[in-house]
């Protein structure tokens, strides 16, 4: 048996740039820089030139032969997304991009699922990632799938990015995952947590999205969960502290007033 997931989300962007955005997710909040990168840059037969710079027009583009551009990055601070490599790209001739990319990030299993693999077994998931651009048409399919923990678990998925048919300029993406297991015994229990799982991490993917998007069009980012929990933990203790202040006036006020009242009475 498989679990199953179907999504719908939609970005207030327009496709042109989510599609940007695809490319440029890390680093953000959600999703920490790889330590290894090999995607930054669009080289094509007329030079090539980095996303920060001009406009980046994905139609013109493939259909000049630019395609995104390998070359390395280093962070040391990286803690979910560790590597990105491009395994193959191409140009077809209805101009649309191909591209296979080799991701590495981090897998923690749930304590029950460390007792049924070795204590060396390795904590990071390969998953390769292929897609395909059709700028004509301003749609993006990517199907990604592991290729290692695959006795544990398989978590295939298949995203359609397109034009919101309501508004133009947003970007709709439709979203199917499978999640199987081949544990005898434990398969159903496998399959909800990788389900579970995957869930969790489909809300981070779309803030980190809503984060680079943002970032892209000179606006403001929107704060991380994480930074809104600090904010709020420091409001709570600057309020508590406060609070102690306050019970601490209230109580010297009243032992002064109590012992007024026990002198007018001597």
């Amino acid at each position: 048996m498989v679990k199953y997931f179907l999504g719908q989300s939609v970005l207030r962007s327009s496709w042109d740039q989510v599609f940007a955005a695809f490319w440029q997710r890390y680093p953000n909040p959600y999703r920490s820089e790889p330590q290894h990168r090999s995607l930054c840059k669009f080289r094509g037969r007329h030079g090539h030139f980095g996303l920060g710079g001009s406009r980046w027009e994905p139609q013109q583009a493939v259909s000049q032969g630019q395609a995104p551009e390998g070359h390395l990055h280093s962070d040391t601070c990286s803690k979910h997304v560790l590597t990105e490599d491009i395994v193959h790209r191409e140009v077809t001739p209805d101009q649309k991009l191909l591209s296979r990319r080799l991701l590495t990030k981090t897998n923690r299993m749930p304590r029950w699922a460390e007792r049924l693999f070795p204590a060396n077994v390795a904590h990071s998931v390969y998953i390769l990632e292929d897609s395909i651009v059709d700028p004509q048409n301003q749609t993006m399919t990517t199907f990604t799938w592991n290729i290692n923990h695959a006795r544990l678990m398989v978590v295939e998925e298949r995203c359609v990015y397109c034009v919101n048919s309501d508004n133009s300029g947003w970007t709709e993406i439709r979203r199917e995952a499978w999640v199987s297991s081949g544990l005898f015994g434990v398969s159903r229990a496998v399959q909800e947590f990788g389900l579970a799982r995957f869930k969790s991490n489909v809300t981070k993917t779309m803030k980190g999205f809503e984060y680079i998007l943002a970032k892209l069009q000179g606006e403001a980012p929107s704060k991380s969960l994480v930074e809104t929990a600090k904010e709020a933990k420091e409001k709570a203790k600057e309020t508590a502290l406060a609070a102690t202040e306050k019970a601490k006036d209230l109580a010297s006020k009243a032992a002064t007033k109590k012992q007024q009242q026990q002198q007018q009475f001597v």
